[in-house]
């Protein structure tokens, strides 16, 4: 009946990003966005400002670790 829109995701599959961890989700991962695509970085904190290597992406979040 009703379609969900489907809106291109904006990071890839070994990607490297430069973000800014803007939250901390329940189990304390990092949460990062990258153009309003939620993208979980684990071992950060609010405010750190990161280069993240995208692991998984699936439709509506990812996950990344950050680049050493």
């Amino acid at each position: 009946m009703f379609k969900e829109e489907s809106r291109p995701v904006p990071v890839e599959e070994g990607g490297v990003y430069d973000v800014t961890i803007q939250d901390i989700a329940r189990q304390g991962d990092g949460i990062a966005r990258i153009e309003g695509f939620v993208v979980f970085v684990p071992n950060t904190s609010v405010g750190d400002e990161v280069q993240i290597k995208v692991e998984r992406v699936l439709p509506k979040f990812a996950f990344a670790s950050v680049v050493e």
